[in-house]
């Protein structure tokens, strides 16, 4: 029997699973900072895993162990190498699909039916899905434009574990982008000869917001990148400081905040009630919030005069 409308043989339980497992491993390591020390007994390894940078070497000396696992973390600019070429191959593949009905590689039409791509007919998610993967490929270009150009790397670390997360987690989050489009009977992508005509008010909002939140973006990494730099932007050092002007004023990590105010933005693009997005969503804050507490302890055990004012990550709440 053909699928009807409505129907969903291959449900999205294994990407809803996956971050929300992803989301729940990193809440927990979020509440557990927030314990009072000498509550709970230390482990090394867990700290060395979910710092890196700055936040690496505050505290005690790291075990000889730890340090066999370091790995620079300028190699942050692989993550959006990958993400741009891997993320920029389905972009092409769906923008083919969609104008031209091409069909997608055998493999990687089944890979989406196995992590829960929906196999009935009806194009209203081609408009948002396109949207969507355009603005990841746009911000993982962007970053890696920074990467390049702006940002100004010391000497810092971060586990293998956390590399190869990162490698591998711009793959995950496309082919989670692109399994949201609904698949037809004919095992190819809807066509979308005119996708203007599904435009709606939340493409607009989602649109606004991400350019928003990228430019703010952008704007904190320059302010932290100018940092180690003279006037005339040549590095000089690359000691910490502190950081002032645009959501600087407000928490110590505006960068974090921008980057989950940007899938925020893709989760609106989506049209708001696409479950699966918002567990994206769910887990880029648990650990961005954890990552900015991190570094919000970092700023205060560092420099005495830091602003007291300054929250973590949501400005005047945490």
């Amino acid at each position: 029997m053909a699928p009807g409308a409505g129907s969903e043989p291959w449900p999205r339980e294994p990407l809803r699973l996956v971050w929300s497992l992803l989301a729940a491993a990193f809440l927990l390591s979020l509440l557990l900072q927030l314990v009072p020390a000498g509550l709970l007994p230390g482990c090394a390894l867990f700290q060395d895993l979910i710092r890196y940078g700055k936040t690496k070497g505050a505290g005690a000396a790291r075990p000889a162990a730890c340090l066999a696992f370091d790995v620079p973390k300028r190699y942050f600019s692989h993550f959006y190498i990958i993400s741009v070429l891997w993320n920029g191959f389905l972009l092409w593949c769906l923008t083919q699909s969609l104008f031209l009905g091409a069909p997608f590689p055998h493999w990687l039409h089944g890979l989406l039916r196995i992590l829960g791509a929906t196999q009935f007919q009806g194009g209203e998610l081609a408009l948002s899905t396109f949207l969507v993967l355009a603005f990841l490929w746009l911000h993982s270009l962007r970053r890696l434009f920074e990467c390049f150009y702006v940002s100004v790397f010391s000497n810092a670390v971060i586990h293998l574990v956390h590399y190869c997360f990162g490698a591998s987690y711009y793959v995950l989050v496309g082919l989670t982008v692109l399994s949201q489009v609904p698949l037809d009977g004919r095992n190819a992508y809807v066509r979308g000869k005119s996708l203007l005509t599904q435009t709606r008010w939340f493409h607009i909002l989602g649109m606004m917001m991400f350019v928003w939140s990228s430019v703010h973006q952008y704007r904190c990494h320059v302010i932290l990148g100018n940092l180690r730099k003279n006037k005339a932007g040549v590095v000089i050092h690359c000691n910490h400081r502190i950081p002032f002007g645009d959501w600087f004023e407000y928490v110590s990590s505006p960068n974090y905040l921008a980057e989950l105010m940007i899938y925020i933005s893709m989760a609106v693009t989506f049209g708001f009630q696409n479950l699966t997005w918002w567990l994206v969503v769910t887990y880029v804050f648990c650990s961005q919030a954890l990552s900015a507490l991190l570094s919000h302890h970092f700023y205060r055990s560092k420099f005495v005069s830091y602003p007291k004012h300054r929250k973590a990550f949501l400005p005047f709440l945490f």
